[in-house]
């Protein structure tokens, strides 16, 4: 390992610029000539639309153009899509309702996208908006998720009955035979509430159109420009691709939230030819809350086998995930392939059967979020298996090491084949980091002062990197899920990598040039990370999933390879050696058995100066590009450990301890890693206590602010205790498997069994308010037996 290599806790190098103020949004951007959009949306979650009024707008001082629905049309700008295919158990196709980026004849939620007015500033725009009538006949609104299915109105006429699809995975039979001969049922109904993805940077989007050129521009906040320019172009039909460019500059968080493609981008682009000039969009917080992509919205009904030793033999599990008023981008892959196929967990089930009903409501979209289908997983099978030990009197890490999977590799029930893992040594390490064995002295001191305390834990497992692209396809994605990248050696020495990857917020600056560094043997300050914008990327899939060091880096990695391999060529040609002598180490070129070298710059001036090369056995230059394309998904797995405290009198949660210890295989740079691990747990905890969108039975978000949506704050969390194992990953060069998901994805069940712990009873869902938590603890001042709640 070199200072700045692989391993290395260098800072991060793209913070200097952040925290100096001079990064690079797309709100920072301002184009000449630029006019601003302000959307006019549905103040009602269903209604058909009587009629736009917009003559009085289009009068107003500084409107350059008031547009509709209607006006999309007559320019023939298509839908917005949904991008994976999800058929029914019956083999049917899901149901997919029309998702126009400006609403046509009906509005199908509070927020939904009706007019949009371009103006010469914001104000004038909003005003403009103000003088819009629109007439509106009422429908009822189909607001929650366990009765969506079948209710009196339907949002989508193509969904009579509002569900979208009636999914399955697993073998029924096997799993009815497992419970038939069960001596034990664990049965549990949960609810994954909907969470508002809320990113420090809220999305924004400025369209350009070149008259001269016929040529496109959109800066936008997105996660994955390449894809972003491939539906607008390919499905939406706003250019042809190579007339429409992206930019995503930095991108201030995403959490899954800024993978999709909106409506609002969609129109500023296309507006811009329209009225002559850049159109620019930001979003304010409450347009944030109202129309960004949700996440989770579950409610599962859940079993569990036993035997007479406490080995878990099935598992059984209906799901009803409500998708919102329109299917987005990739809003059917979440409660099915992401969702079912983690059910299995670090646990050695040999049956389980999912179903999955898709449903519609009129609500915002439900999307990917921070995790994506595998938190919502990890809390059913570990609120299950935590219930499990506690209804059969064993102790819950015990009954967990009792039914990990031991051998590898692990083919589950449920698709996923796990290739590598070492559960045990991830509990072991963090009951002694967690001090397991003193928990039950620090309970019985926090009942002396008339506090409750609970420890509660979670054996987590995610698939990260999803890949491959073969596989993908065959499970209905539309895309594959390759990445690439390109290594351009300057003259000099110096170095551009190209990613299809991109960041926001997770440090891939640093932690590319660690990988180029480390393999090169050159100074990191030489590598500059190239990314977000489709004119210097050819293609590339960008950043979801924890895929970005996985599959991105490991796209590098190829091309790094081959540069050092046309290396060896320049080497041998300078050095007047033979290829098959000159070895590469430390950054040197060297002829073996020699003292003759050249370091990796001076190689890479002889190959532009091209002196010694001779006829046309090879070519000068060294830049050198590379797809990658995995073979299997990652599997990074760990265990988190809760300990809480409630003061009954007031419902009051303080964390008092949290534990996490994980494998993500090999680690490019561990501060960076522990921090995304800080993050992803504040905001399972956030999940867990605080965080939940409910909207009211006409359709009204009422958690529409901060002042209503509660955040995590610092004062809420302990100072986390974070450990690692490592078994790297068989399925990329690098032996990655990805971190950024761990904790949101962990978090929720343990800080869950950790409160129910302190309770006594089963009986509280998140998220656990204060109000929930006083509530309980008066329950639990009357105890009752577990398997009656």
């Amino acid at each position: 390992m070199t200072a700045s290599g692989i391993g290395a806790p260098v800072r991060r190098k793209e913070d200097q610029r952040f925290i100096t103020g001079k990064g690079r949004y797309v709100d920072d951007f301002n184009r000449p000539g630029q006019a601003h959009a302000y959307f006019l949306r549905s103040p009602h979650a269903h209604a058909t639309i009587r009629s736009i009024d917009a003559a009085a707008a289009r009068a107003m001082p500084g409107v350059l153009g008031v547009f509709t629905g209607e006006d999309l049309a007559a320019d023939k700008v298509g839908n917005l899509i949904c991008g994976w295919m999800i058929h029914s158990k019956d083999g049917s196709p899901m149901k997919a309702g029309p998702h126009p980026a400006l609403a046509q004849g009906k509005v199908r939620y509070v927020g939904d996208h009706v007019a949009v007015v371009v103006a010469e500033s914001l104000a004038k725009a909003r005003d403009a908006a103000e003088a819009i009538t629109v007439e509106y006949d009422l429908l009822p609104a189909v607001v929650e998720t366990a009765k969506a299915q079948g209710a009196a109105t339907a949002v989508h006429e193509v969904a009579p009955d509002n569900v979208v699809f009636n999914w399955h995975l697993g073998d029924k039979g096997a799993v009815d035979s497992a419970f038939a001969r069960a001596k034990h049922v664990t049965t549990l109904d949960l609810v994954n509430n909907r969470l508002v993805p809320n990113p420090i940077e809220p999305r924004a989007a400025i369209g350009e159109y070149d008259e001269a050129e016929e040529q496109f521009t959109l800066y936008t906040t997105s996660q994955n420009p390449h894809v972003a320019r491939l539906v607008l172009s390919a499905f939406i039909g706003i250019a042809p691709e190579n007339k429409l460019r992206v930019v995503a500059p930095d991108v201030g968080g995403g959490f899954g939230s800024k993978i999709f493609i909106y409506a609002e981008e969609t129109v500023c682009v296309w507006a811009a030819k329209k009225v002559g000039r850049p159109v620019k969009w930001t979003s304010d917080r409450t347009e944030a809350f109202l129309a960004d992509a949700h996440g989770r919205d579950h409610v599962t009904h859940a079993e569990m086998a036993l035997d007479e030793n406490g080995r878990i033999l099935g598992l059984r599990v209906h799901t009803v995930a409500n998708l919102g008023a329109y299917l987005s981008t990739f809003a059917s892959s979440v409660p099915t392939y992401l969702y079912a196929p983690l059910l299995s967990g670090q646990y050695n089930i040999p049956a389980i059967y999912c179903e999955v009903d898709g449903v519609y409501t009129n609500t915002a979209p439900v999307d990917a979020y921070r995790g994506a289908g595998r938190p919502e997983a990890t809390f059913v099978i570990e609120r299950l298996v935590e219930v499990a030990a506690r209804q059969t009197g064993q102790d819950p890490a015990r009954f967990r090491r009792r039914n990990y999977i031991k051998s590898f590799p692990h083919q589950t029930p449920v698709i996923m084949n796990y290739d590598v893992g070492d559960y045990g040594a991830s509990l072991d390490k963090a009951l002694e980091a967690a001090d397991y064995k003193h928990f039950p002295k620090r309970r019985r001191e926090s009942a002396r002062r008339g506090k409750l305390r609970g420890i509660g834990f979670s054996s987590y497992i995610e698939a990260c990197g999803i890949a491959p692209s073969q596989a993908v396809g065959a499970l209905g994605a539309g895309v594959g899920l390759w990445e690439s990248a390109e290594v351009r050696v300057n003259p000099t020495g110096s170095i551009e990598v190209l990613t299809g990857s991109h960041s926001h917020g997770q440090g891939h600056e640093t932690t590319f040039a660690q990988l180029v560094a480390d393999r090169l043997g050159v100074p990191i300050e030489s590598v500059n990370i190239v990314h977000g914008d489709t004119d210097k990327v050819q293609f590339g899939m960008g950043t979801y999933g924890s895929r970005s060091g996985a599959v991105g880096m490991s796209a590098i990695a190829k091309a790094l390879d081959k540069v050092i391999a046309k290396g060896r060529k320049v080497a041998a040609y300078a050095l007047e050696a033979g290829e098959g002598d000159i070895e590469f180490k430390d950054g040197r070129f060297s002829v073996a058995g020699t003292d003759r070298s050249l370091a990796f710059g001076e190689v890479a001036l002889q190959a532009y100066i091209a002196h010694k090369f001779t006829g046309a056995e090879l070519e000068p230059g060294l830049k050198e590009g590379a797809f990658y394309d995995p073979t299997n998904f990652t599997f990074p797995a760990g265990m988190h450990i809760c300990e809480l405290e409630v003061d009954p009198d007031t419902g009051h949660v303080t964390i008092e301890r949290f534990t996490a210890v994980d494998d993500f295989g090999t680690i490019i740079n561990p501060m960076i890693v522990e921090g995304q691990v800080h993050g992803g747990i504040a905001q399972g905890v956030g999940q867990a206590l605080f965080e939940g969108a409910v909207y009211d039975a006409e359709g009204q978000l009422v958690t529409a602010s901060f002042m209503d949506y509660r955040m995590p704050r610092a004062a809420d969390l302990p100072s986390f205790e974070v450990g690692m194992t490592v078994t790297p990953c068989p399925s990329n060069p690098l032996g990655i498997k990805g971190c950024g998901e761990a904790g949101a994805i962990a978090a929720p069940a343990a800080v869950m069994n950790a409160l129910t712990d302190a309770l006594g009873h089963e009986n509280i869902a998140m998220p656990a308010t204060p109000l929930a938590v006083w509530r309980a603890a008066q329950r639990a001042r009357q105890p009752q037996p577990i398997a009656a709640e």
